[in-house]
């Protein structure tokens, strides 16, 4: 079910980057950053309501830790998303997504650090793979 989702999500990202550099051409990237995560906040408290997440819902559902890093992903997450609108807004689409896209490089190394998810020969040259096709993509 994992593969689905994820799938979703990339081909959903995708059109981000679209819409987004349609939207910036007269718009200041950390305006149309801001309305976006409005828009996005506003959908997502429809969404929970319609599969009722809030029946039964509790502060005290999180601890002190979840609390600190679903924060932290939260501001993350807005920084991602201001440098993506700014990168949008002065470089062409598909450069920006490519390297934006090289955060699953980061992901693998950090999710080997932290999390201690497998690194191994196989993972390696995989990253290095995504590293020159995004390189081979971005160069002129």
């Amino acid at each position: 079910m994992y593969i689905l989702f994820a799938l979703l999500s990339a081909i959903t990202a995708s059109l981000v980057a679209i819409f987004g550099k349609l939207g910036l051409k007269n718009v200041d990237p950390t305006l149309a950053t801001t309305i976006r995560s409005l828009i996005m906040a506003s959908f997502l408290i429809i969404f929970s309501l319609f599969l009722k997440k809030f029946n039964n819902f509790s502060l005290n559902v999180f601890t002190f830790k979840d609390w600190v890093l679903i924060i932290l992903a939260g501001i993350f997450g807005a920084l991602s998303w201001l440098f993506y609108f700014w990168a949008l807004k002065f470089g062409p689409a598909s450069h920006v997504a490519v390297l934006d896209r090289l955060s699953l490089v980061f992901v693998i190394l950090f999710s080997a650090l932290i999390l201690k998810e497998a690194f191994n020969l196989k993972v390696f040259f995989g990253m290095i793979l995504i590293v020159l096709g995004a390189i081979l993509i971005v160069l002129k």
